[in-house]
């Protein structure tokens, strides 16, 4: 007789080398009792206790953003402002979120891919460019509430209702 499936479980992961969001994701996390891959290509200080792993991998391009896509499927959270990582994870049916609170969507995903590969351009024509400003209090706001909001969606899907 086959053995009933275990229902998914919500998991967060964390792009976590340049991640500003980290404390926010570690309080939603232990308020929700959620499972949290912290991904690095270094050692770095996370929380004790058993929801959160630090997961150090080889460094190199890419290292990190291999991991997490080659793991997060639907029921899973992705934090990252990467935007090939973000594609990827978002294919793989995760909800997405960049640390500044934007949940990425089938539009949105496009539309960042679009922005990023028209900045590489323009970084290689000799262009200068600038990276993205520092987080203000409404974007840690935001992200808060747009996590909030993903784990909810995620739970209402897992039960079936969503």
């Amino acid at each position: 007789m086959e053995e009933p499936q275990k229902p998914a479980e919500i998991r967060i992961f964390v792009d976590a080398d340049a991640c500003p969001v980290k404390p926010e994701v570690y309080r939603v996390a232990e308020r929700y009792g959620l499972k949290v891959y912290v991904v690095a290509n270094a050692f770095m200080q996370v929380p004790r206790g058993g929801l959160v792993e630090l997961v150090v991998v080889a460094a190199g391009p890419d290292i990190a953003d291999d991991w997490i896509a080659e793991r997060a499927g639907p029921s899973d959270i992705v934090v990252t402002a990467d935007v090939p990582l973000a594609a990827r994870a978002f294919r793989n049916g995760a909800s997405v979120l960049s640390p500044t609170g934007k949940l990425f969507d089938d539009d949105s995903i496009h539309m960042a891919v679009a922005t990023r590969n028209l900045l590489t351009d323009l970084r290689s024509a000799g262009a200068a460019t600038r990276g993205p400003p520092p987080l203000s209090r409404q974007d840690l706001s935001r992200f808060l509430s747009a996590l909030d909001l993903a784990v909810t969606r995620v739970k209402r899907k897992l039960a079936g209702n969503g």
